[in-house]
């Protein structure tokens, strides 16, 4: 491991929910921390920078677009980070089917431009790629870990297996500490509203608030592996601070369905969920992934990372904040049995 005093760290993504997170963490350790951002966020702070109030006077933002080899080129040469953190995607797998051609270009050209910047202007500065479980999609075994075969069913996981392989490539090509982090689903009050899981909070919220009577949700019975993603930017700060880069699955797991989320959630305020979930067959996915179910052994034995969050406690806060944000008393109460 390197010395953590005066280290600086730069961020991709770091207006979203994890980039907001991330930041805050490395902030506690000392780093300087900076982020690339699209000038249309600098030009509205209000509400594309609405993550970072807490800490927007101790980070430095730079503008640059992805699509962009020479602006990203630029940001790491004025940078010069030590840990270079890639979380920036086009990242809703319902967009993805939506627009494959934008969803490629960004997240497999974004990567490869974030790679080869580095490694042609600081070689030495340790890189980190955000993979993702859709990558294993259609997966040939439950649980899913660091071997499993990825099998992808939508432009989003391609376009992330791309990625993953192109770290890989340069480490293995050039000698870059560049490592993959398999993430399974984790989620947070900071979740985008277009997320299932953020959907269904805002909307017990908006229920609770009198602004709403129904909610329209896809597919119930899909199941996913939830975590919190204040734990998961650990395990990401966590893979660069190793002597070797690697690929590591980061998930909790256990495995609940949006059924259980969508009933917990709405439980928690005292309401039944069957008397406001409406089904609804257009936002059923064209491919639905089979059970996607984290196997993370593997980070808690090298990396010394578990999650702390259950699933309950992660839809209680959820549902908690959304409330407030409504103004509205979450009249959150503990699941019985």
């Amino acid at each position: 491991m390197f010395a953590m005093s005066q280290s600086k760290a730069l961020i991709s993504g770091i207006t979203g929910q994890d980039g907001s997170y991330l930041a805050e963490f490395l902030l506690g350790k000392g780093y300087e921390v900076h982020g690339i951002v699209r000038r249309v966020a600098i030009e509205d702070p209000e509400h594309r920078l609405a993550r970072l109030d807490a800490i927007r006077s101790r980070i430095k933002l730079h503008a640059a677009s992805l699509e962009s080899y020479a602006s990203i080129h630029q940001v790491v040469a004025n940078v010069r980070p030590d840990e270079c953190y890639h979380l920036a995607a086009q990242s809703f797998v319902s967009y993805s089917f939506d627009d494959e051609f934008s969803t490629l270009n960004a997240n497999i050209n974004g990567t490869h431009y974030m790679l080869a910047a580095v490694k042609n202007v600081v070689p030495q500065c340790r890189f980190y790629f955000a993979g993702s479980s859709e990558m294993f999609g259609k997966a040939e075994e439950v649980p899913q870990n660091e071997r499993t075969r990825f099998h992808p069913r939508s432009t989003y996981g391609i376009s992330k297996v791309a990625g993953f392989e192109l770290t890989r490539n340069y480490r293995e090509a050039y000698g870059l500490h560049g490592s993959n982090g398999i993430l399974f689903n984790h989620e947070s009050p900071r979740r985008g509203y277009e997320f299932v899981t953020r959907k269904i909070t805002s909307g017990v919220a908006r229920v609770v608030a009198g602004r709403s009577s129904e909610l329209r949700l896809g597919n119930l019975d899909a199941k996913r592996d939830w975590g919190h993603a204040r734990e998961y930017v650990e395990a990401m700060w966590l893979m660069l601070q190793q002597e070797q880069p690697d690929d590591y699955v980061i998930a909790t797991g256990e495995t609940h369905t949006v059924r259980e989320f969508v009933e917990l959630a709405f439980g928690l305020a005292g309401l039944n969920y069957r008397d406001y979930v409406a089904p609804d067959p257009e936002l059923f996915r064209p491919a639905e992934v089979n059970v996607l179910l984290g196997d993370a052994s593997r980070a808690k034995e090298k990396l010394g990372w578990s999650p702390r969050t259950g699933f309950e406690a992660l839809v209680r806060e959820m549902v908690e904040a959304d409330c407030r944000l409504l103004g509205v008393e979450p009249k959150v109460r503990a699941r019985v049995g």
